[in-house]
Parts: C-alpha cells; structure tokens; sequence
C-alpha cells in the first residue's frame, strides 16, 4: 500500500464492462514526509475519494480486484481508503 493524494479524474465513455459505475481517479504517489514521489497513476475509486483527498493506494492487480469485489477486471490500481491522519514517530507527515 501506498499513501497518495487525489489530483483529480479521469472520464472514460467505455469501460470494462465489469467496472461501469466506478471512478477513475489520478493519484500522486507520496512519501511519508507528503512529498510527490514518482508520477501519477490512475486508479479505481472504491471508498469515494474526492480531489485534494489523502488516501491509500493499492497497485498490486490481484489486491485491487478483490477489494473493490469487481471480479476479474482490468484493474492495475484502486484507491482503498480515505487518511484522516498520520502519525510517525519523530513527527513526520
């Protein structure tokens, strides 16, 4: 899992047909200090995640797929939570 922030969506007019009525979502990975670390991906929303949005992201297939409970679909990435908060021994994000 990675932490991650929501910069903003993704419209598709055709989907897999096992992931109509789902999000797409453009995240920025992030270190534990909030920093960008590498680029943007595209995940499916399965918690409702909205832009500006702190959240957890998962880019394993097979994780993806069973937390949103799509079945086999074409699903590389999903967003699997909203962060409230973080807290690191020493302070950090």
């Amino acid at each position: 899992m990675l932490l991650a922030r929501v910069v903003g969506a993704a419209v598709a007019t055709q989907k897999n047909e096992k992931l109509h009525g789902t999000k797409l979502l453009l995240v920025q990975p992030l270190d534990l200090e909030g920093r960008d670390r590498g680029g943007t991906v595209m995940a499916i929303d399965g918690v409702d995640a909205g832009v500006g949005d702190r959240v957890l992201l998962v880019q394993d297939g097979k994780a993806a797929m069973q937390t949103l409970g799509k079945g086999l679909a074409g699903v590389d990435a999903a967003v699997i939570g909203v962060v409230d908060a973080v807290d690191l021994p020493g302070g950090g994000a």
